[in-house]
């Protein structure tokens, strides 16, 4: 999978300078070991941890994945239930941001390598 687009590239979750390397080991849905990355790109090398300790910051990231879906649920349950009770709001919050943990995971830590990580994309790596 050789993309230039950084943009498909992160959504592919693939390296950040080739393109082509897969960040992580299982898929998603493999729930025991959907948060295993590989320690560097099958393809090109690169090393996915720049720094000890570089994925805290991915905490920040994933929290504001996390406000969005509570405010898109949020919102949805309002105009789509007609205001349910806060029972339903607090349930169906929880049972999607429980769901959706392991994307979240995987795209906060995508994001930091991508936009923190000082990594340029090198199609000939």
């Amino acid at each position: 999978m050789a993309e230039s687009s950084a943009a498909v590239a992160l959504l592919a979750l693939r390296c950040p300078r080739c393109h082509r390397g897969p960040l992580f080991k299982y898929s998603a849905l493999h729930l025991t070991r959907f948060d295993d990355m590989y320690e560097a790109c099958l393809e090109c090398g690169q090393h996915y941890e720049p720094e000890v300790g570089f994925y805290w910051g991915a905490m920040y990231v994933s929290y504001g994945f996390s406000v969005g879906i509570v405010v898109a649920v949020g919102v949805l349950l309002y105009y789509l239930a007609h205001d349910p009770p806060v029972w339903v709001y607090v349930t169906t919050v929880a049972l999607t941001i429980l769901l959706l943990t392991p994307l979240l995971f995987r795209y906060a830590r995508a994001v930091m390598l991508y936009f923190f990580g000082g990594i340029r994309y090198r199609p000939q790596s």
